[in-house]
C-alpha cells in the first residue's frame, strides 16, 4: 500500500510553489513526520514532512518544477520491512553490535490564523494601518503585529500566541472584513523552522557552501547576477527566490538614487512644486470624520447661537477646593465636570436639545450621554459620558480623566464612542476665542467652549476686569427652535455664574 505526498495548502493568496530540494532519494527509509522536501512560494519557504513511515517509492515532480497546491510528488510505500534498514556496525568486541541511530522527527509546527476581530454591530470594515512585524519575525504572546483603522477609532491587533510569523495576508491600505486573516503565525515546537535565518548584514553576501534554489538559480541566470551578490536566507545560507528578488529590488533602488544626479538638468532658479510636497494616506479614521462632518452640514439645518459666561465663579470655588479634591477623588477638579453637570440640567429642561431625528419621527432620550471630544494625533474621536445626569463632578472628572489617558494611548473600545445624546467641545485648550462647533450626527446640539480671557464687563455700575467665556450652541433647526435654543445656552451660563445651583441641583 503506497501513501501519496501531496503539495499542501499554503495560504489563501498563495496557489503555487517550486520544488526546492528532496531530502530523500528513491529507496530511502523515513519516519513519519520527518522534512521530506522543501517547497518555495512568492512568500515563504516551507518544508512538507513525511505522512507515514516507510520507504520512498517514487518521485515524480523533479526539483526546480512549479507545482500546484494538492499536485502529486511522491509516493511513500508502507508496511513492516519496507524501510531499508541501515547497515550494522561493526562489534564492539565484547560480541555486541551498535545500533544504528535512529533519525530523529522533524517537530511539525501548528498554524494559528490572525483574524479581523469583529468591532462593534455598526462596524463593518477595517483598514490596514501599520505593521509591527514581517514575515520570518518571531513574536510573543501579546505582541502587537498590526494596527486596524475603523472610523471610530484605531485598534491594536496582538499575537494570541508565541510563534513565528510565517505569512503577512493583508497589505498596509487594505480594507478588510471581520473574520479575514491577516496573517498566520507558526506555533509550536516547530515553530522556529518556520523563521528563515536573519540574511547576512554584508553588502555581498559569501558565497554559499548551498548551491542556489532552483527557481533562484534560474531567475539569477535570466537577471545577469553572481552568487556572490545575493545573500542566502536559506538553511545552511542556501539562496532562495526570494533573496534573489530582493538583491534586484535593492539594485534597482540603487539605480534610481544615483539617477537624478546623472541627469540633473540645469539648475533652475526655484525647485518645482512638486518636489516640495508631501503626499501621505488619510488615515480611516480621518476619513469618518471628513464624511461625517460633511454629512452633518448637508443633512441638517444647522444654526449657531451665542453666549458668554464669566467663569469667576467657578475659577474660584476650584481655587478654594482644588487641593482637596484632588487629594480625596485622586483627580484634578478641571473644568469640564461643571460644564457637563450644567449641560445636563439644561437638557432636562430643553429636552428638544437632547434629542434626535429618525424619519419623520422625533426620539426624546431621557437620560443624558454626554460625547466630550478629545483632539488626538490620529484625530478627533468623542467618547461618551453615559448616565452623566445621575453622577457626581467627581464621578465625571474620573470617567473624563480615564478617557483622556485611553485615547493618547489608543486604546478607546468602539463602545466606549457610541450612543451619545449631546456632545461638548472645548477649543479653548488650544486658544480658540470663537468658533462655529459642527454638529455630531445624529445628534441635535452641540456646546463649544472657549478660551477664559479677562474683559472690562461692567458690574454693579462698575467696569472690572472678569475672566470671560464665549459660548457657541450650534443645533438642528429642523427640531431645535430659536427660542428653546437661546433658553439653554441662558441656563448653561446661569448654572455656571450661579455655581450653587450646580451643588444644589437647581
Amino acid at each position: 500500500m503506497a501513501t501519496e505526498i501531496r503539495v499542501p495548502t499554503l495560504g489563501e493568496s498563495v496557489t503555487e510553489a517550486t520544488i526546492a530540494q528532496w531530502f530523500k532519494k528513491p529507496g530511502e527509509a523515513i519516519n513519519a513526520d520527518e522534512p521530506i522536501v522543501e517547497l518555495e512560494t512568492d512568500k515563504v519557504t516551507v518544508e512538507v514532512p513525511a505522512p507515514a513511515s516507510g520507504t520512498l517509492e517514487e518521485i515524480l515532480v523533479k526539483e526546480g518544477d512549479t507545482v500546484e497546491v494538492g499536485a502529486l510528488l511522491g509516493q511513500i510505500s508502507e508496511g513492516a520491512g519496507s524501510a531499508k534498514p541501515a547497515p550494522a556496525k561493526k562489534s564492539d568486541g565484547a560480541g555486541k553490535a551498535e545500533k544504528p541511530a535512529e533519525p530523529k522527527k522533524a517537530a511539525a509546527a501548528e498554524t494559528v490564523d490572525v483574524v479581523v476581530p469583529s468591532a462593534g454591530e455598526s462596524v463593518t470594515e477595517a483598514e490596514v494601518g501599520e505593521w509591527m512585524v514581517k514575515a520570518g519575525d518571531a513574536v510573543k504572546a501579546d505582541d502587537t503585529l498590526v494596527e486596524l483603522e475603523t472610523d471610530k477609532a484605531a485598534q491594536e491587533i496582538p499575537a494570541p500566541q508565541a510563534g513565528t510569523v510565517v505569512e503577512v495576508l493583508k497589505n498596509t491600505g487594505d480594507t478588510v472584513q471581520p473574520g479575514d486573516i491577516l496573517c498566520r503565525i507558526a506555533v509550536g515546537a516547530g515553530a522556529a523552522a518556520a523563521k528563515p535565518a536573519a540574511p547576512a548584514e554584508a553588502p555581498a553576501a559569501k558565497a554559499s557552501s548551498m548551491p542556489p534554489a532552483p527557481s533562484a538559480s534560474k531567475m539569477m541566470a535570466e537577471s545577469g547576477i553572481s552568487g556572490d551578490q545575493v545573500s542566502g536566507s536559506g538553511k545552511r545560507g542556501q539562496v532562495l527566490k526570494e533573496d534573489v528578488i530582493a538583491a534586484l529590488a535593492a539594485g534597482t533602488a540603487a539605480k534610481q538614487a544615483e539617477a537624478p544626479a546623472a541627469k540633473a538638468p540645469r539648475a533652475p532658479s526655484a525647485p518645482a512644486d512638486g518636489e516640495r510636497e508631501e503626499r501621505v494616506r488619510m488615515t480611516k479614521l480621518r476619513q469618518t470624520i471628513a464624511r461625517r462632518l460633511k454629512d452633518a452640514q448637508n443633512t441638517a439645518a444647522m444654526l449657531t447661537t451665542y453666549n458668554e459666561v464669566d467663569m469667576g465663579p467657578v475659577m474660584e470655588l476650584r481655587k478654594q477646593y482644588k487641593d482637596l479634591f484632588e487629594k480625596k477623588h485622586g483627580v484634578k477638579l478641571g473644568f469640564m465636570g461643571f460644564f457637563t453637570k450644567a449641560v445636563c440640567h439644561a437638557l432636562k429642561e430643553i429636552p428638544a436639545v437632547n434629542a434626535e431625528i429618525d424619519g419623520t419621527d422625533i426620539i426624546y432620550k431621557n437620560y443624558c450621554h454626554i460625547g466630550v471630544a478629545v483632539g488626538t494625533e490620529k484625530g478627533l474621536v468623542v467618547p461618551v459620558v453615559r448616565d452623566a445626569d445621575e453622577m457626581s463632578i467627581a464621578e465625571i472628572e474620573k470617567k473624563i480623566a480615564e478617557f483622556g489617558r485611553k485615547a493618547r494611548d489608543g486604546k478607546l473600545g468602539i463602545d466606549e464612542m457610541q450612543g451619545g445624546t449631546f456632545t461638548i467641545s472645548n477649543g479653548g485648550v488650544y486658544g480658540s476665542l470663537m468658533s462655529s462647533p459642527i454638529l455630531n450626527a445624529p445628534q441635535s446640539g452641540i456646546l463649544g467652549m472657549h478660551k477664559i480671557q479677562e474683559r472690562p464687563m461692567v458690574v454693579d455700575g462698575q467696569i472690572v476686569a472678569r475672566p470671560m467665556m464665549y459660548l457657541a450652541l450650534s443645533y438642528d433647526h429642523r427640531i431645535v427652535d430659536g427660542k428653546e435654543a437661546v433658553t439653554f445656552l441662558v441656563r448653561v451660563k446661569e448654572s455656571l455664574e450661579d455655581i450653587q445651583r450646580l451643588v444644589l441641583d437647581l
